[in-house]
């Protein structure tokens, strides 16, 4: 199964759904809708966010896992916080 793609592959402006439809009756849903905050994320913020929820919030577990330093793991969430209160 394929990513589902956020960004243009042309021009890395967000996507924007625009139809969702049913694979049981077909059903079809036309509109434009705004794609949740969290898939509006880079993949490796997406990735960042599940390892801190897999790791129960320990930033210090998640830098050792990860082999960085504790400050570099709580920059990146810093960054993750101040981007998603940016968001719409």
């Amino acid at each position: 199964m394929s990513k589902f793609p956020t960004h243009c592959p042309s021009c890395d402006a967000l996507m924007q759904v625009t139809e969702c439809s049913c694979v049981a009756c077909t059903t079809k849903v036309q509109g434009q809708f705004t794609l949740p905050k969290l898939l509006q994320l880079l993949p490796e913020e997406q990735d960042f966010i599940l390892q801190f929820v897999l790791y129960s919030g320990s930033l210090k577990e998640m830098a050792k896992k990860m082999g960085i330093s504790y400050p570099t793991v709580r920059n990146r969430l810093d960054d993750l916080i101040h981007k998603l209160n940016q968001m719409t």
